[in-house]
């Protein structure tokens, strides 16, 4: 039976490199009273022993974890990756780390996450939406670090907000296809009880159509989200065959978008000929459908990338008072529509 290999220690790799255990302690943490060549020596030594420096002790004597939390809906979906990956190169300059929870668009299990990951004590949190349980709201309140909502423009933010109205982006839409005299239009959601931000773009749908006078009741449920590709195809057939006069279709993602695209032309119904079809968020199978699809660009990486520099803002003391950087969405007009 193999018995495992005992772990290289700090002592080590000291005693590789020809120097005490404080200095290579010093030249882990970078510090300044480390030479670069001393710095060099010691990463070598550490590097031909398989040594990896443990800053746990160090972490607890500072009060420091250099990571942030972050909780996002799905692990599957590419914005929410988007805003990820720019979170993560704008704090990785900083040496700042990310830690993930992901909620399943559960706000029990987003309670649950902050809790946990609040333990941890991160350095600031990150969360998906504007609407929390009334003990996820209290927890982020009292957490006493940085708190930044993404992705979203709630009426009562908890701290700093870098997002933008999911309601207002799709009204957008809606005007521009009113704008083109289509007056039958149609949504395609999921629950809305889960996907708060689906459910915004459902009330902006609503509200829009009701604005411009005109029948908002076209609502086509599609299940619990995240919204397949496939549920959008069968959402689309539900529409076809209780409204076949629905001159267009607005999805509330790409995924179930390309779905409905998929279910016309298995039925040989022309897009945009006979019905238009548009999505939200811009995936890249939006832009490579044929036709392509009609969606909304909400710029997830962007959101990532300027929380970051919120963050590192505030932790330098920079940043006076609680902050909202708006993004604009950008709708974009594309082959499934006019």
């Amino acid at each position: 039976m193999n018995t495992p290999r005992k772990a290289p220690t700090m002592a080590d790799v000291a005693r590789l490199a020809g120097v005490s255990p404080m200095t290579v302690s010093r030249a882990f943490k970078r510090d300044s009273s480390v030479s670069e060549a001393t710095r060099e020596t010691i990463l070598k030594a550490a590097d031909e022993i398989g040594y990896v420096f443990d800053a746990t002790a160090s972490n607890l004597r500072s009060q420091k974890t250099d990571f942030v939390a972050v909780t996002i809906p799905s692990i599957n979906n590419a914005n929410f990756a988007d805003t990820l990956r720019g979170l993560s190169e704008g704090l990785k300059a900083r040496g700042l780390q990310t830690l993930l929870g992901y909620t399943d668009y559960d706000i029990q299990e987003e309670e649950r996450l902050i809790e946990q990951l609040l333990r941890r004590r991160p350095e600031a949190i990150v969360v998906t939406g504007g609407r929390h349980t009334p003990r996820a709201r209290r927890m982020l309140q009292n957490a006493g670090i940085p708190v930044v909502e993404t992705w979203d423009l709630p009426e009562a933010p908890i701290g700093h907000v870098v997002g933008f109205s999911n309601a207002l982006a799709v009204r957008g839409m809606v005007d521009h296809f009113v704008a083109q005299g289509l007056t039958r239009i149609a949504f395609i959601g999921g629950d809305a009880d889960r996907d708060t931000r689906g459910s915004d773009r459902r009330e902006g749908f609503i509200a829009a159509m009701r604005a411009q006078g005109l029948d908002p009741s076209r609502l086509i449920a599609a299940g619990a989200p995240p919204i397949s590709m496939r549920e959008g195809a069968a959402a689309m057939g539900r529409l076809l065959d209780t409204l076949p006069d629905t001159q267009a279709v607005i999805c509330v993602s790409d995924l179930s978008a390309f779905g409905a695209l998929t279910e016309c032309q298995r039925r040989g119904i022309p897009v945009p000929d006979r019905i238009w079809i548009a999505g939200f968020g811009d995936y890249e199978i939006a832009e490579v459908s044929v036709p392509s699809l009609t969606t909304i660009n909400p710029f997830p990486r962007e959101i990532g990338a300027r929380t970051a520099a919120l963050l590192l803002r505030v932790m330098d003391g920079q940043q006076e008072g609680p902050a909202t950087l708006a993004i604009h969405p950008q709708l974009l007009i594309r082959g499934s529509s006019r």
